[in-house]
């Protein structure tokens, strides 16, 4: 544990951070599994309509430090892949 002050407090920011940032990344979680869960059910309109909604969440997760870059496209690469291929 730390024992300078300046550590400690940067201990309670991290710890805030922390939380802060799981929320951040559950959410974006949620958003994904809603487009998969969606089109295993086979409803294209529902599936649509998810992936429209968790697109810029992914996207805003990218600047908030949550998930690289690459991260975020490769979601939404096997998103849109599934949901595309709901149509065919």
């Amino acid at each position: 544990m730390a024992n300078i002050k300046s550590a400690k407090k940067r201990a309670r920011q991290a710890e805030k951070t922390r939380k802060h940032n799981m929320g951040l990344r559950s959410l974006m979680r949620t958003k994904i599994k809603s487009v998969v869960n969606a089109c295993d059910a086979g409803d294209k309109d529902a599936a649509v309509a998810a992936y429209k909604d968790a697109v810029p969440v992914i996207d805003s997760m990218i600047n908030k430090g949550i998930v690289t870059k690459n991260k975020a496209a490769r979601h939404k690469s096997r998103l849109n892949t599934r949901v595309k291929a709901l149509s065919a």
